[in-house]
């Protein structure tokens, strides 16, 4: 072995994800496991998600990789610094290189090599480390020249280099390494808590939209997308080698273009690849025809973001969506035999409570099947992280907190919104549930309990702040 390739996710240590039991194959390592084998370059990948960092320690302690490149996020950020420190302080292990890669290092480049990694790479990965890894792989000191990598120089100063160009032709990577990893454990793990099997896949890199809240640390603000062909082809091979049941297309916006949607649809009906998937998208790329057309490739599910029924909050946002646009989508693709699924943030900044009706009252009307609520938090790098500097109401040390622990100012008080999701989540689920049976159930009866209370607490929050 000469690189490996590791992330920083234990499911098992993890409170809040064994809630949700959801766990996804780390794709984004796959790919560049698979681009490092087509280039002749040695590498494993220790899949953390379903070990201990015991199990995972002890394995770097055996193993002694030369290279060890990690990929980084906001979920793993703290995962991954204790695992940068753990090998800083192996006598073992003192000549391994350390390489950082993911959303969360293009903007903390310094903070993380401070924490001891000698390498990050920012920007798209597979081109950067099979360049990084030759030149550390052949004790050539020399990376100036390699585009894409910040380090420190021997004067402990940060060099950041120019940024590598983007991949402009994505149909030439190779498929994801899946056989790197034991893909049945997630099988296992999707069948025993849903009740069928799930596998991800990637058909574009980068997002053309503005949304001020959403990261483009990685792919940027871009559009490419490999060949219909080449995704039937992918299709085709997960279909025969592992059958799951779904597929989660992993892309932003997957209607983005109606033409491969159609040659998708096109591939997957000639070939017979009955493959059920589900996907993101934005609902002024839908039309009736465009929901047809999906159901026809197999979408089983679509999730439509609006995050707010306010059209003053999704103006804000810088969304470029109407709300009724939206709202009647979800109605279509439920009309046509799709699961509708749609996402909400609340706390935006400017949002007051009638703003979160508005919301309340867009989910009943639209009645999407999934809905799911958080509060926004600014990630580094967005138009909403600057907008929030001046103010921000939390000072956290960058080692022990991520972005989701920063705060701002907001309309009401930080502990106004744990109602607010309460009382969003459970007066749309009585209202759902009222629409499918219309007696009042005992179920229904706490879920409106639930929301009176919510409400209740919101009330006494607000009026104790004006005071």
């Amino acid at each position: 072995m000469q690189v490996l390739l590791t992330h920083g996710y234990f499911l098992y240590e993890d409170p809040k994800e064994q809630k949700i039991m959801k766990p996804y194959p780390p794709l984004g390592i796959l790919y560049l496991s698979a681009y490092l084998k087509k280039n002749r370059v040695k590498n494993e990948v220790f899949d953390t998600t379903f070990s201990s960092k015991k199990e995972f320690q002890t394995y770097l302690l055996e193993n002694r990789p030369p290279i060890i490149a990690i990929y980084t996020n906001l979920m793993t950020k703290l995962n991954v610094i204790e695992t940068i420190h753990f090998i800083r302080n192996q006598e073992s292990l003192k000549h391994a290189k350390i390489i950082l890669g993911g959303p969360d290092v293009t903007y903390n480049i310094e903070n993380y090599l401070n924490e001891g990694a000698d390498f990050i790479v920012f920007g798209e990965g597979e081109q950067t480390i099979l360049e990084l890894a030759n030149n550390i792989l052949l004790n050539n000191p020399f990376f100036d020249e390699i585009n894409g990598i910040a380090f420190k120089n021997p004067y402990d100063e940060v060099i950041k280099n120019k940024p590598r160009a983007k991949i402009r032709n994505v149909d030439e990577l190779p498929f994801p390494n899946r056989e790197a990893i034991d893909m049945y454990k997630y099988f296992e793990v999707w069948k025993k808590h849903h009740g069928q099997s799930a596998m991800t896949v990637s058909t574009q890199r980068g997002c053309p939209y503005t949304c001020k809240w959403c990261s483009t640390a990685v792919y940027g603000q871009s559009y490419r997308r490999r060949s219909a062909k080449l995704v039937a082809d992918e299709m085709e091979y997960i279909k025969n080698t592992y059958n799951p049941d779904t597929v989660w297309f992993v892309d932003d916006v997957f209607t983005v273009s109606h033409k491969w949607l159609s040659a998708f649809r096109d591939e997957m009906v000639s070939r017979n690849i009955d493959l059920a998937f589900e996907c993101i998208t934005r609902a002024d790329r839908l039309n009736p025809e465009v929901i047809k057309t999906l159901k026809e490739a197999g979408c089983f599910r679509v999730w439509i973001g609006a995050e707010s029924g306010s059209q003053k909050i999704i103006d804000a946002m810088d969304r470029r969506v109407d709300v009724d646009k939206v709202r009647n989508m979800i109605i279509e693709a439920k009309k046509q035999g799709i699961q509708a699924g749609t996402f909400i943030m609340l706390g935006y900044p400017g949002e007051t409570k009638e703003d979160i009706e508005e919301t309340i009252n867009h989910l009943k009307i639209s009645a999407p099947d999934y809905f799911t609520v958080t509060v926004a938090y600014p990630i580094k790098g967005t138009s909403l992280y600057e907008e929030v500097q001046d103010i921000r109401t939390t000072e956290n040390d960058w080692s022990k907190s991520t972005d989701r622990d920063i705060d701002f100012q907001r309309t009401y008080p930080a502990d106004y919104y744990p109602y607010a999701l309460k009382w969003v989540n459970n007066e749309v689920k009585y209202h759902l549930k009222k629409l499918d049976n219309k007696h009042l159930s005992i179920d229904g009866a706490k879920l409106k309990i639930k929301s009176l209370a919510a409400q209740a607490n919101m009330w006494w929050i607000e009026r104790n702040a004006a005071n």
